[in-house]
């Protein structure tokens, strides 16, 4: 996979009398109508069938190959597939991008290492540790790991350990982005229990220019062995369904994803290009009441 690309360009249609979608999208969001109803539109307009944000549940093809079947829970829409769910395969290495705060680059104060913080072993996330104190707002989302031994034919690799990290629901991070240089939120250690499992409480990312919304995270053979980027066994990434992003971004604070998600989508995103199928999260709920997103992650240790 190709290291984090710069923001890329819009596709110009050849047709003078037709613009395209970057010009459609443009006309769309800047008529005076809702930002759910230009969601909507946006639906249609990533290079994906149309999702519904409303009514009754049902089957769409995303247009990359991944069936989504999306349910109406309270006032909003949630999106799941079973391609987080594909038994005993390996997820595909990632690139960590330029932010992981894992100890492999510098920030504007030096190395950036949030694996040696006091506190940062912890399953809520929203809030910095080690003497800063910002909290980052944004809609509730509850991520669950499980994490697989492919070696030992899937069995649940209890004991293993996940730091996971993501954006602001402005799309910067903590660490490194200007105004949060000093904040450490959307960053996390947990332990794998018994069953494989780790959780964490967040808000839900928002979309910056030039990637799809996605989920950062490394896999560690334990706890213990967390402290030091040296160790992981798996750097990787997952992905939210296009009908979860689109109910999602109709919440307060997240109008410029709308206008980034535009720009992007699964088929052009620099490390989703090649497929989600064990990327893709599995997601229930809505942005009212909040999401769960649960992934199965194998490895191989």
């Amino acid at each position: 996979m190709s290291a984090l690309a710069a923001p890329r360009a819009l596709h110009e249609d050849s047709d003078d009398h037709h613009p395209g979608l970057a010009a459609d999208l443009a006309r769309m969001l800047a008529r005076p109508v809702t930002r759910r109803q230009s969601l909507r539109w946006l639906g249609a307009g990533v290079g994906t069938a149309v999702m519904p944000l409303a009514g009754c549940g049902g089957s769409v093809d995303d247009g990359y190959g991944i069936s989504t079947s999306t349910t109406t829970t309270g006032s909003g829409t949630s999106g799941s597939t079973a391609g987080g769910n594909v038994a005993c395969s390996v997820i595909p290495e990632e690139t960590g991008g330029p932010y992981p705060g894992d100890g492999t680059n510098r920030n504007a104060n030096g190395v950036a290492n949030a694996l040696t913080l006091s506190g940062i072993v912890r399953g809520d996330i929203r809030a910095s540790v080690g003497g800063a104190s910002g909290v980052a707002q944004g809609v509730p989302l509850v991520i669950r790991l499980k994490i697989e031994n492919v070696l030992q034919g899937c069995a649940a690799a209890g004991g293993a350990a996940v730091y996971l990290w993501h954006c602001t629901r402005e799309g910067g991070y903590s660490m490194y982005s200007s105004g949060i240089v000093d904040e450490n939120y959307l960053r996390g250690v947990q332990e794998a229990d018994s069953e494989g499992w780790v959780t964490f409480t967040t808000i839900f990312p928002g979309c910056y220019d030039g990637r799809m919304p996605h989920v950062h995270f490394e896999v560690y053979p334990s706890l213990a062995k967390a402290n030091s980027a040296a160790n992981r066994i798996k750097t990787s990434q997952f992905a939210f369904p296009l009908a979860t992003l689109i109910d999602a971004y109709a919440s307060s604070g997240y109008a410029s994803s709308v206008r980034n998600l535009g720009r992007i989508s699964y088929a052009t995103d620099n490390v989703f290009a090649d497929g989600t199928a064990l990327q893709m999260a599995n997601v229930t709920g809505n942005a009212v009441q909040g999401y769960t997103a649960e992934l199965l992650v194998g490895v191989s240790f």
